[in-house]
Order: C-alpha cells, then structure tokens, then sequence
C-alpha cells in the first residue's frame, strides 16, 4: 500500500461534503436555494480543489461564487440591444408597482373569493376593471395567457367547423416559425382566404361571406410592411359591410398600444380599433402595454361572454400573479416600456457620452455616438427611434455576454454597441461595472 506521509495526495485536502454543507454560510444558502443545488456546487469545487484549481481553505468561498441568486435559472440580464420589447430577452420589464403585485399576489390570495360575502366571486375582476378603464370602447374583457391563445380561443368559440374569412396578404409568419394559418386550422376552422397577396377589396370580402361564415379576422402583419400596388380594407369599412349579417369582425392588432400614439402614428391600437367597429380586438401584454405575457380580448358583452364559457378558456386562462402584475401595470406608473420608448434623444446622448467618459478614464477605449432603436416584438418594424450608443471593441461583446451581471448588445462595423435606449438609466453604473470588469480581465 502507498504511503503519502508528507500529505500531499491532493484527494486527502479536498474539505468533506459534510463539513462544506454544514458551514454557516452554505447552510443559510442551502435555506434559501434548496440543499440540492448548493450540494451540486460543493461537488463542482471539489472536483476543482482536487484538480489545484482552488485552495482547500478557499472551497467555501469558491461553492459561494458558484451559486446562483434565486433557484430559478434565469438571470437577470442588461438589454443593450436597443430592441425595446426582445422577445429573446422576455419582452416587456415589468414596472417596481408590477413586480411588488406579483409578490404580493404570490401566496394566498383572494382571486376567486369575495371576502364581504365569504364565497366564490369572479376571476381577476380587478385587472379585468383596470382593462375597461383603459379602454372604454369595449364592453367587456377576458385575459389569456398570450395573443396567440386569444387567436385560438376565438377561432375555435366562433369558427370551429366553420369558415373564417381572412385576406391572403394577413397569413402572416412571426417569430420561430409560428404561421396564424396554421394555428386557425388546428382549431378546426376552415379559412376562406380572400383577395391576393398585395391587394384586397371590400367586394372580396362581401363575396365571401355566407351560411357557414364564423367570423372575418382582420390580422395587423406586425413584423413587415407591403408597399407599391397595394390595397386593404380597413376596421370601419369592414364593420360597415357586416351591419345586419350577423358575422362579427375580428382584429388582432398584436401588439397592446391601448391608444393613439404620436410616437408611433402607424400602430393600430385597442380603442380606436373597437370605436371603428371591430366587435372583439385582441392584442398581447407583454408588448407596449408593458405588462406580462398575456393575452388580451376585449369588446362586445355578448361575444366576450361566449369566450368565457367556452371549455377552452378553463385551458387558456392566466394565473394571480399575471392578473397581478397587468392589473399593476393599467393602474400604476409609467411601465418600463413606456419610459424607454419616449426617452428623448439629448438625454440619451449625454448619458452615453457620460458613460464612454467613464470608461475612457478608466483605459476603456469608448465613444459616444448616435445609434437608431427600435420598438420590437412586432411593432413598428419601419419607425425606427433615434438613440445613442457607446462603441467598444469588437471583442468585448461575447464576455459582456457571459459576465456576472449579462450584457447583451450587439456588434455593427467591428464594434461592440451597447444602445442605451433599452437600458434603464438606473442600470448605467451597473453597465459601467460590467464593462469595467470584461476589460480588466481582457487586460
């Protein structure tokens, strides 16, 4: 048998897992992250105690360092993109106001219990009051857990086994490969596809139009725009068209602006939508709105109603926290999304010559310079906003991207830009900070 009398055998400093797991400071992780995943931890520094890349007395700290924040394995992460809404980055950032709903709303809550009576009262009927407020054209309003359910809800409630009438130019793809068509098929509806792909009349649409006739859908493209020899019809001239048929009109304007907007002239929004003559619109939450995921469905009583007692709505609807946070987001301040989409350009500059001023000082080669951005998730996709950026070396985009605090920007000419536009102003130090450590290791 070998003998290690000098105890140098690196298997024999490697700390025990019990004694790692009973120091203080671990098992306080332990309370809070499950003792699973701090063990998993422990393994991966001894596996790096034996292997000389950390000290033995140093394996505590080590397992600290590896441990996430929460027991969710989403990280928090800086939006430098200047994509306001990235869907790869979770859309919208809920407001504080959302944030503390969602905890509060967290644990046990009254959200299908009237307390003054002691028994079952309506689903999210706050939220649902909230959504009313903000849009007073409709009657009536359910929520879902995204847009694309709100589509479906519907296809099947008014179309299932039935034709819903669809201009050719609004079977639009988005994002990963998702096709409406497709998803109204699946619910059973026939689609009846009307004019061509650049151009659809109102004659069209009345040609279609018959016994087995669900509902027309009015689907806004979002992510393109078709320009030359086009023709559409819009909400008003299509309600016009329906009065005394008995087929209601539905829009999907995707993308959650409650009202006309000056910054974005050309986005179709909920209440001038329904006030046109749309009898149900459906939108998403997570988008401009600034709220969760969720899907919006607002307008007639009746149809609304129909939606509700559907089988599928039971599948489709959304939890307390989200009915928390939108009901959060309509009634509380200014969300996130609202903030960064109305900064003006000037105070974006200065931020960003403020920040390469920074990080000059400190030997990070910086400079300011103007940079478009854009609203995302759908909207607006030909009205960009102008912004400012900071220019780094090309290099320092893939450890921004894998640093303790994640910075995502993006590269352009052989730069790194980071576009202030998505990045809260409170976050600068914390980007400054993420910068300043990428260069001092690449130094």
């Amino acid at each position: 048998m070998s003998q290690d009398p000098q105890g140098t055998d690196p298997r024999r400093q490697v700390p025990r897992t019990d004694s790692l797991l009973a120091d203080a400071r671990l098992a306080a992780a332990g309370e809070r992250l499950g003792r699973g995943l701090v063990k998993r931890a422990v393994q991966q520094v001894q596996q790096q105690v034996r292997a000389g890349e950390v000290a033995p007395d140093a394996a505590v700290d080590a397992v600290l360092a590896e441990l996430p924040a929460t027991a969710s394995s989403l990280r928090p992460v800086l939006n430098a993109t200047g994509v306001v809404v990235h869907t790869n980055l979770g859309r919208a950032p809920l407001s504080q106001a959302a944030v503390a709903a969602v905890v509060a709303a967290s644990g046990t809550t009254d959200v299908e219990l009237d307390l003054a009576t002691g028994r079952r009262g309506p689903r999210g009927e706050a939220a649902i009051a909230a959504l009313l407020d903000a849009v007073p054209a409709a009657e009536a309003a359910i929520v879902v857990n995204n847009c694309a359910a709100a589509l479906a809800l519907v296809a099947t409630a008014l179309g299932q086994g039935r034709e819903l009438v669809l201009a050719r130019g609004e079977l639009v793809e988005i994002g990963d490969g998702f096709r409406i068509p497709e998803l109204l098929q699946t619910t059973g509806a026939r689609l009846r596809e009307v004019g061509t792909t650049n151009r659809v009349t109102l004659a069209d649409y009345r040609g279609a139009l018959g016994p087995a006739t669900g509902a027309v859908l009015k689907v806004h493209p979002s992510n393109f725009v078709v320009r030359g020899f086009t023709r559409s019809v819009d909400v008003g001239e299509l309600a016009g068209a329906l009065v005394g048929t008995g087929v209601p009109l539905v829009a999907d304007v995707g993308s959650g602006l409650l009202r006309p907007s000056a910054l974005l002239p050309d986005e179709p929004d909920l209440q001038t939508t329904l006030a046109a003559g749309a009898d149900l619109v459906l939108a998403s939450g997570d988008k401009l709105l600034g709220g969760p995921q969720a899907g919006l469905v607002l307008g007639r009583a009746e149809l609304v109603q129909r939606l509700r007692r559907h089988p599928l709505y039971r599948a489709l609807r959304v939890d307390k926290t989200t009915l928390a946070a939108l009901e959060a987001t309509l009634r509380g301040p200014l969300p996130p999304v609202q903030e960064m989409l109305t900064a003006g350009h000037e105070g974006l500059r200065r931020r960003a010559r403020a920040l390469a001023a920074r990080l000059s000082a400190a030997g990070v080669p910086a400079e300011p310079l103007d940079a478009d951005s854009r609203v995302g998730g759908g909207g607006a996709p030909e009205h960009p906003l102008p912004g400012a950026a900071v220019a780094l070396p090309e290099p320092f985009a893939e450890p921004l991207r894998l640093g303790a605090t994640p910075v995502v920007g993006y590269v352009e000419d052989g730069r790194t830009l980071l576009n202030l536009r998505s990045v809260p102003p409170e976050a600068d130090d914390d980007l400054a900070a993420a910068v300043l450590e990428v260069a001092r290791r690449w130094t």
